[in-house]
């Protein structure tokens, strides 16, 4: 089973938690990560990219030269693709790049996310999260005496608008509830926080 360090917002060492062997220490399956993350990412895109095909660029009305006898090959259009200001061959239109991966690996992905974390000692549970004021340097000194990476991902057991607006501030910290998860953040942070309340939640969805 599992065992992770958890700690208080001094960045003091409280103690361990035992965590479940079944999502947080499994063997990841890289090769799902991977997918799940291509995923995430495709669907991410706005797929609002789009360029002229030759019928739409304007002019090109007229054969710019006869057919025969120039000794040059023989063109119908000013605006074909070769030519300056001509229309693009297979031109990127408007499209959904979004797709769905099954349910079975959508979950196997998220364990995995959760055991590589733990197994690259990247994991650390807070006892508890509360501010008395919404201010970005509670934050910042908390991350300070924790000694985390330069991107951080902290998971809330519910929505604080206090800490969510005091770590937006702060350059690669991201805060997110257990249901807003996905393999991307995850397995970008080079800190994984999850506050104590957040890890039976965790277990509870993914068991």
């Amino acid at each position: 089973m599992p065992t992770v360090s958890t700690f208080d917002m001094t960045g003091k060492k409280t103690g361990s938690i035992d965590l479940a062997e079944a999502i947080f220490g499994i063997t990841p399956n890289k090769s799902v990560m991977h997918s799940m993350v291509v995923n995430y990412l495709a669907n991410q895109r706005q797929g609002t990219q789009s360029a002229l095909t030759r019928s739409e660029v304007s002019g090109g009305g007229k054969k710019p030269y006869r057919q025969k006898g120039t000794g040059r090959a023989r063109q119908g259009s000013t605006r074909a693709v070769q030519w300056y200001h001509g229309g693009v061959a297979f031109a990127p239109k408007p499209r959904d790049y979004s797709y769905a991966l099954p349910k079975k690996v959508r979950r196997l992905a998220m364990k995995s996310a959760f055991s590589s974390k733990v197994l690259d000692n990247e994991m650390l549970v807070l006892d508890d999260l509360k501010l008395e004021e919404t201010k970005t340097k509670t934050i910042a000194t908390m991350l300070s005496k924790l000694e985390t990476g330069k991107k951080v991902l902290i998971v809330l057991p519910e929505n604080d608008e206090s800490i969510v607006k005091a770590a937006r501030n702060i350059p690669g910290v991201k805060t997110a509830l257990v249901n807003t998860l996905n393999v991307y953040d995850i397995v970008n942070c080079n800190t994984f926080i999850v506050v104590k309340d957040a890890i039976s939640q965790i277990e509870e969805v993914y068991a």
